[in-house]
């Protein structure tokens, strides 16, 4: 009888290997070899399931940001716009070994995505569904005297900010949350 191989397993256990390297070496020092060494695999089953680095690396930024999604969809339905809000701003901050490889990948995937249209796509997307959330967050807080979708761009930038702040080792996860927390009572209180 054939084995059943998860196409969408092997996938990720290949985007997790090029996120390792990403986050250590950056992305230039990426290839599908490279990837392959670090996977514990074959060029040739790295190649089986991207055609390209650029086809990998897309991959790999969806999975990060289906990663986000999934951890702030945890939140209960009960939860206040404010709460929401915060709840997805801590999940993109670097508070944990996971987000901060997470972080790095996506300062990595910056960078080659001002060079790479196909690769900054993915990242527009991210970025506007995120924008949109965080504004429908707003508008439903009955927050007072602001535009909701420039504070939703700010909110974000203060995050991206903050999370530059950590991995530089410039602020401390302690530090970029009281940020956070004082940028929020500033909209909402």
């Amino acid at each position: 009888m054939p084995r059943k191989v998860d196409h969408r397993a092997r996938r990720e256990l290949l985007a997790d290997a090029l996120m390792r390297l990403a986050a250590a070496r950056g992305l230039e020092e990426v290839s599908l070899r490279h990837v392959a060494a670090e996977a514990g695999v074959s060029t040739g089953m790295v190649q089986h399931y991207f055609r390209t680095k650029d086809e990998m690396m897309a991959f790999a930024l969806g999975m990060v940001m289906d990663r986000i999604r999934e951890r702030s969809d945890g939140a209960v339905a009960s939860a206040t716009p404010r709460e929401l809000v915060r709840g997805l701003l801590c999940e993109v901050l670097p508070l944990d070994e996971t987000r901060r490889l997470e972080n790095h990948v996506v300062l990595a995937f910056l960078a080659y995505a001002a060079v790479k249209p196909s690769i900054a796509s993915g990242l527009r997307e991210s970025a506007a569904g995120m924008r949109e959330f965080l504004a429908d967050q707003l508008r439903a807080s009955g927050a007072d005297g602001i535009d909701p979708e420039r504070a939703a761009a700010g909110l974000l930038a203060l995050v991206d900010g903050l999370g530059i702040q950590v991995l530089s080792r410039q602020l401390t996860e302690e530090a970029a949350i009281a940020a956070l927390d004082s940028h929020l009572a500033l909209i909402f209180d």
